[in-house]
């Protein structure tokens, strides 16, 4: 560990004796945009898995396109594979599409309103602090 001693500038030296005091206001606008975060970066995930999982079911959309019309074709329903007519299996995989994409809908609708909390947290405790707190995620 390499601390090394040097003297203060001007303007570490003025910030130094400039410390605001954080009130009670204030620390609770601290911890909702550390709550916030943590729910922003967990919505994320899911996000990111909900893509995955439409990509992957436009890819199976696709090959079915292919498939004979006659075909029975294994479909997953929960742990289990049923062989449904090629028709019936397309169906369902529309449903499904339709109900990842509402998902997505939703969780992109949440994403922005932290957002925009966020932001509004942002604006209101860098307005009290200025350069002394660090709110960049």
């Amino acid at each position: 560990m390499n601390l090394s001693r040097r003297m203060l500038t001007k303007e570490e030296e003025d910030a130094v004796g400039d410390e605001i005091e954080v009130r009670r206001e204030d620390q609770d606008k601290i911890n909702k945009f550390s709550r916030l975060h943590s729910y922003e970066l967990s919505i994320e995930e899911q996000l990111k898995a909900k893509n995955k999982e439409k990509e992957e079911l436009d890819d199976i959309t696709t090959e079915l396109e292919l498939a004979d019309e006659d075909d029975l074709v294994p479909y997953k329903i929960g742990d289990a594979f049923f062989h449904l007519p090629l028709p019936h299996a397309q169906e369902l995989l529309g449903l499904s599409t339709a109900k990842i994409e509402q998902e997505i809908g939703e969780l992109e609708d949440k994403m922005a309103t932290i957002r925009e909390e966020m932001t509004q947290l942002k604006v209101e405790l860098y307005a009290r602090f200025g350069k002394t707190i660090n709110l960049e995620t």
